[in-house]
């Protein structure tokens, strides 16, 4: 329980809205915040794999190009090679990759990480077309399952979930229509009862 509570907090302070506790034995489906401001989501957004970025290193067009986060959340740049940047934000990320190119090849480093496209979510279970969809700013789960081409008719539409890595854990909860999808989300739509 302890560890479900800290989910929900670090999701509702990630979306910019109140966090909503639940009691003990009662659903989560509250936990996220109906209305999140999605640059305000971007903003804190942490790379993955699948991400694409721009790197650009000002003065050294050499140093700058477009990259891909592979699966170990790792980047190949010129001249300092490997770089981990996975489960940064960009801000982060950037000070990271300055810091290796002043460590013995460059004076005061300016760097900028812009995400070109984001990794894709994933819906699973009763919609018509399940599978992987690509990110777009602002979606929420009622756009991703409009993207899915709608329920199918034997589709819960009240207890769909979401899986989210936060903090490098994997966490579920059940959300509304309304909630804000991120990029690497699973959905998962079950099937309802009778």
């Amino acid at each position: 329980m302890i560890q479900k509570i800290k989910y929900l907090i670090a999701t509702a302070l990630l979306l910019g809205g109140a966090v909503v506790v639940p009691a003990s034995g009662a659903q989560a489906q509250d936990a996220l915040p109906s209305n999140a401001d999605a640059a305000s989501i971007i903003g804190r957004y942490q790379l993955g794999s699948g991400d694409q970025i721009r790197v650009t290193v000002y003065g050294e067009e050499d140093l700058s190009g477009e990259f891909e986060i592979d699966g170990s959340g790792t980047i190949g740049m010129p001249l300092i090679g490997a770089v981990i940047i996975g489960g940064q934000n960009l801000s982060t990320a950037q000070k990271q990759i300055a810091g290796q190119l002043a460590d013995g090849f460059l004076i005061n480093p300016r760097v900028s990480i812009e995400v070109l496209n984001y990794r894709p979510f994933y819906i699973l279970g009763e919609v018509k077309s399940p599978g992987s969809y690509p990110y777009v700013s602002g979606m929420t789960v009622l756009n991703a399952i409009a993207l899915a081409s709608g329920f199918t008719y034997r589709a819960s539409e009240n207890k769909i979930e979401v899986t989210r890595r936060v903090d490098g854990e994997e966490q579920k909860v059940r959300i509304k229509l309304t909630a804000a999808v991120l990029p690497g989300d699973i959905l998962r739509v079950p099937e309802r009862l009778f």
